[in-house]
């Protein structure tokens, strides 16, 4: 039986390079964040301007990554990918030999700019993918979020106590190199030419507005406020890790990697076995009560042991509500629409990065720590009620949609 659902997980041998891109990706972004206190405390800057600076990085991928998905629709998926890696490389060399404050903001700007690789990601598997694998493979992305986050912070972490911004930024930059050698020579193009001149005759027919699709404008505002809660918390643990327990970047490092290692465990042995019992829908309702529970007693935090258990708790969460929801938001619109909505999607991530270091750390500069806890749950709220909503999702064939006048729902 698990051998079925591995096979089941690893199905689509295509999308193995693209697991690596998007972990190259999340690593850059994990790596920094045992680092942020501390490069703050380096340039003698408040912690409140440090968040500032992270969410710069967001706003310019706000920007841009709905741009770079809805050019992939057009021109295909892995020009747009390479694009982007090679945007992401810049990005971590500026990082890498970052000696004032001035460039640590160019190498956030940068890799903001071509933070294309989730939503050009998340359309290459609803191109692939069929609605019912769909969730695993969707998932997948979520274990590249946990192989990054196991190895990430650590190195961040370490990398950082040794030698400051070079080392991290240095190994980021070859990484994302070798990347770029694996999309150029293995992966598929999931979006070739004869598809999207099918596509733009199919466009003269059919009227696309993903603001009339009440199924996926409900599920994206359901993701808004899931993923404005869950970034916030994320980008505020090392702050909080180092003012209320006084722990450097290697200790911050080594929680994060704990945190990791426990996530990999879920999504290995427990994640499948749970979708199959409870289904995708439940798993979500479950998913979301725990950030909600978690993120309300988290600010309460006496020690680092109990801020670690609930650091586990949030990982168990995330592993069993991000995957499906991208799952149900990639099929509430066609197979034209995946760049689309998946860039959208993305978007809605990247503005959760905007407010989320500077609500964290204003909050932690400001009020009691427990402030910030209570901040997060009322966030957290919403998406946990929208959940509970029945929603039947359309099937939609591309060799039918010729026959449709309009997609509204």
């Amino acid at each position: 039986m698990e051998r079925s659902s591995n096979r089941k997980i690893f199905k689509y041998p295509t999308l193995s390079p693209l697991w690596i891109a998007v972990f190259i990706d999340i690593i850059g972004f994990s790596m920094i964040l045992p680092m942020a206190p501390f490069i703050a405390q380096e340039f003698n800057i408040d912690i409140f301007i440090m968040g500032i600076i992270l969410s710069i990085n967001a706003i310019f991928s706000f920007i841009f990554g709905p741009i770079l998905g809805k050019l992939s629709d057009k021109f295909g998926r892995k020009p747009l990918l390479l694009i982007s890696q090679a945007g992401t490389i810049a990005g971590f060399l500026i990082l890498a030999f970052s000696n004032s404050l001035q460039m640590v903001i160019i190498s956030r700007i940068v890799d903001g700019i071509f933070g294309g690789n989730f939503p050009i990601a998340k359309a290459i598997i609803g191109d692939e993918v069929p609605p019912k694998d769909r969730g695993i493979q969707m998932a997948n992305i979520g274990i590249a979020h946990v192989l990054a986050s196991l190895i990430g912070p650590a190195l961040g972490g370490i990398f950082f106590s040794i030698g400051g911004l070079l080392l991290p930024g240095l190994f980021a930059a070859g990484l994302s190199v070798f990347t770029i050698i694996i999309t150029i020579f293995i992966l598929q193009e999931t979006w070739p030419k004869s598809k999207r001149e099918l596509n733009n005759k199919l466009k003269h027919k059919i009227v696309i507005k993903i603001r009339k699709n009440r199924n996926a404008m409900w599920y994206l505002v359901l993701f808004g406020f899931h993923t404005a809660s869950f970034i916030i918390a994320m980008a505020s643990l090392s702050f909080f890790a180092k003012i209320m327990f006084g722990l450097g970047p290697f200790e911050i490092g080594i929680l994060l990697l704990i945190s990791g290692i426990f996530r990999a465990i879920v999504r290995f042995t427990l994640f499948k076995p749970t979708i199959n019992k409870i289904g995708e829908s439940n798993a979500i309702k479950v998913g979301l009560g725990i950030f909600l529970v978690t993120f309300f007693i988290i600010g309460l935090s006496i020690n680092w042991v109990m801020f670690l258990i609930l650091i586990l708790f949030i990982s168990f969460a995330a592993s069993l509500t991000r995957g499906p929801l991208n799952s149900k938001i990639s099929q509430t619109v066609t197979p034209m629409e995946q760049g689309k909505i998946n860039g959208i999607g993305s978007g809605l991530d990247s503005f959760a990065q905007i407010i989320g270091p500077l609500i964290g750390t204003l909050m932690l500069s400001l009020y009691a720590p427990y402030f910030l806890g209570f901040t997060i749950a009322s966030i957290a709220l919403v998406p946990f009620f929208m959940s509970f909503k029945k929603i039947q999702l359309k099937k939609y064939d591309i060799a039918n949609l010729s026959q449709e006048k309009s997609i509204q729902e």
